[in-house]
């Protein structure tokens, strides 16, 4: 058979949902691989459903949206295997398909994107002018914290921040501040966090170690900071630590909240607030994250509650001129192409809004408002990117 019939014998094979996109047509129509990697029991990983959401609003929009892992991705050839949802019977099925315009980046975990493999995958597509990749790398806490420190628009938003390295610098931080947070600048979802709470004014004092578990937290009282340091360095280890001023924030129903917010690119291209939602802490958490014991509100419902309701439409407005700001600064500063980040903020019972981390891969919004706009940003910042790259 000539290499022409076998080619499009192969492109035959694809599932329909993908079929219409294959024709002579489909290369002027924007193709989206959505980057992850390889599992020999789940055959690809990642969350499984938010990819079939991207793919199912892909279509609606016209674009193609597969799965690639990368240990199949080829930037080189005409076509090279990839998974495709059948929306109809609701099956991946594995086949060949063509070059992306674009790759959104969701390997799931640290510790699979830092593989020398799945990184020479990144890089290359980086330095590709073939495609455009998105969202290249999970965010460092310190280095966040850095680059928002280097200019007045977003200084205003950090709580005050060191990197922990000995008992000397941490004896000196946890003296300054009636309440300090211990975070991993790697960690996720909440986890390894710990929180410091002086008992009574002065230097000699006794101090309140909370330390977070998968739902609950641990309490342990220490009568100064020499007991208190020796408890901190076993349960850091040899991981790397910093240390963030605590702050009083407003409550509701008397447990503290913050703003978890969404900010993506549009179809134009411009950093825009997708949505906000509040997040209410758990009866025994240290954090508001929902798989730690916290639960979801309305922002302005929990803003009327704590600072009535003129004010809260106010503070709203700086939570999301605070969320612009600090995306457009980690991007700038970062050097790479990111189409979206979330970001936890903070109000303190004076209605200031404070910075305390942004998350390069977004875990999913539950308000369904939130959740479909957002998916459609993904695909029309897609779609900008693949135009803007014909034109180079």
């Amino acid at each position: 058979m000539p290499i022409a019939a076998k080619s499009a014998a192969r492109k035959a094979a694809l599932p329909k949902t993908a079929t219409e996109y294959l024709g002579e047509t489909s290369r002027s129509k924007p193709i989206v691989a959505i980057l992850t990697i390889a599992d020999n029991q789940r055959v690809f990983r990642g969350n499984k459903q938010n990819f079939i959401d991207i793919i199912k609003i892909g279509e609606e929009l016209g674009t193609l949206v597969y799965v690639a892992t990368t240990a199949d991705l080829k930037l080189t050839g005409d076509d090279f295997p990839a998974y495709c949802y059948n929306v109809r019977t609701k099956k991946w099925q594995r086949r060949l398909v063509p070059m992306p315009h674009v790759i959104y980046n969701r390997v799931p975990y640290r510790k699979m994107e830092m593989q020398p493999d799945v990184q020479q995958t990144i890089q290359t597509c980086l330095k590709s002018r073939k495609v455009q990749l998105f969202n290249p790398a999970f965010f460092n806490k310190w280095s966040l914290f850095e680059w928002l420190n280097q200019t007045p628009d977003t200084r205003i938003y950090i709580p005050k921040t060191r990197q922990l390295s000995d008992v000397r610098q941490f004896e000196s931080f946890v003296r300054s501040h009636d309440i300090v947070y211990l975070k991993p600048a790697r960690g996720k979802a909440g986890r390894g966090i710990m929180r410091i709470e002086r008992l009574q004014p002065g230097v000699d004092s006794a101090y309140l170690l909370r330390v977070q578990d998968d739902t609950a937290a641990q309490d342990t009282e220490y009568a100064s900071i020499a007991e208190l340091w020796p408890r901190v360095r076993s349960a850091i280890g040899t991981k790397e630590y910093i240390m963030q001023q605590g702050i009083r924030l407003a409550r509701y129903n008397k447990r503290p909240f913050d703003l978890r917010t969404l900010v993506q690119k549009t179809g134009r291209g411009a950093w825009n607030v997708t949505g906000v939602g509040a997040r209410i802490a758990g009866k025994a958490s240290i954090t508001t994250h929902v798989p730690r014991g916290g639960s979801i509100n309305d922002p302005q419902r929990v803003l009327v509650s704590a600072f009535g309701a003129q004010e809260a439409d106010r503070i709203l407005n700086r939570v999301n001129t605070a969320a612009l700001r600090i995306a457009s600064r980690i991007e700038k500063q970062s050097g790479h192409k990111y189409g979206e980040m979330s970001m936890d903020l903070g109000v303190d019972t004076s209605g200031r809004v404070w910075f305390f981390e942004a998350n390069a891969k977004p875990m999913k919004f539950d308000e369904p408002h939130i959740r479909r706009k957002s998916l459609e940003r993904i695909i029309r910042y897609a779609v900008y990117l693949a135009k803007k790259n014909k034109r180079r």
